[in-house]
């Protein structure tokens, strides 16, 4: 089996104990990002995970973009699950007991059923098969479309954005900035089927963010999850590619199993 090196001189923290169960390499990501207010967002976490705010605000993120290069440690290659776009709703949170900052994942979605069922069955992640396609127009110019299949109603994403090249700015990423916040995430966090949080804890370099455009034609993807976005313009970057590396899952919050106690006998009178 091929192994996948794993650099980590940029990190801040150390790269978690144990081997990496997927790596795989993110493309051509738009991020558009909305505030809104934390209170609107802490009743969809599960137990175990709080609201992470920048500046007194929560932030919800629409990223599309498309994959490739997907191995999982120990599985051969599956056929057809070469590359396929994707398309995410995030917001950012920390674990409540360590402080651990990360991605929270209220949905996912993606053109490749194999993919959906991988993600599902590994990962627990709330992904979706939608029909999908995405369109380059230029080196970074593209046009993505999202419909959801088996949606009680239409669930719709469809945009076309463009990155405007790197700048100084976003190449620094500094600590104290959105940008950090954001990007700057160890893990991601989600929700197994009996309710309870989980961690998976991720690798990767720095995003190599650069400002973007972008027009949104219409997202039914906050709503589907009962969240109103605010009538304003999203804070957007664009990145044209980052590998990841993903560990299994884990508990947050493990459940307390009670012990049986032996109790001595002792007689009366």
């Amino acid at each position: 089996m091929r192994e996948y090196p794993v650099r980590t001189s940029h990190r801040l923290r150390p790269v978690p104990s144990g081997s990496w169960r997927m790596t795989q390499r993110w493309n051509d990501l738009l991020f558009a990002h909305w505030p809104v207010p934390a209170s609107s967002l802490a009743p969809l976490l599960p137990e175990g995970l709080q609201v992470d705010t920048f500046q007194g605000s929560a932030w919800l993120g629409v990223v599309p973009f498309w994959l490739d290069r997907i191995k999982i440690r120990g599985v051969p290659s599956i056929p057809g699950v070469r590359s396929f776009p994707d398309l995410n709703v995030r917001t950012y949170v920390r674990d409540e007991q360590t402080g651990t900052p990360g991605v929270y994942f209220f949905s996912l979605d993606a053109s490749n059923l194999v993919a959906v069922a991988v993600a599902r069955t590994f990962f627990h992640l709330p992904y979706h098969w939608a029909e999908m396609r995405l369109e380059q127009r230029s080196e970074r110019e593209f046009e993505f479309y999202s419909r959801r299949h088996w949606s009680s109603r239409p669930v719709v994403f469809k945009a076309r954005y463009r990155g405007l090249g790197p700048t100084r700015r976003l190449a620094e990423g500094r600590s104290g900035t959105l940008e950090y916040f954001l990007m700057e995430r160890s893990c991601l966090f989600t929700r197994n089927k009996a309710g309870q949080a989980e961690r998976a804890h991720l690798h990767h370099f720095p995003w190599p963010l650069e400002e973007a455009e972008a027009e949104i034609e219409r997202n039914d993807l906050a709503d589907a999850i009962g969240i109103c976005l605010p009538d304003e313009e999203p804070v957007l970057h664009y990145s044209r590619r980052l590998a990841v590396y993903i560990w299994p899952p884990e508990l947050v919050l493990p459940a307390l199993v009670a012990q049986p106690v032996t109790v001595a006998a002792t007689p009366s009178g």
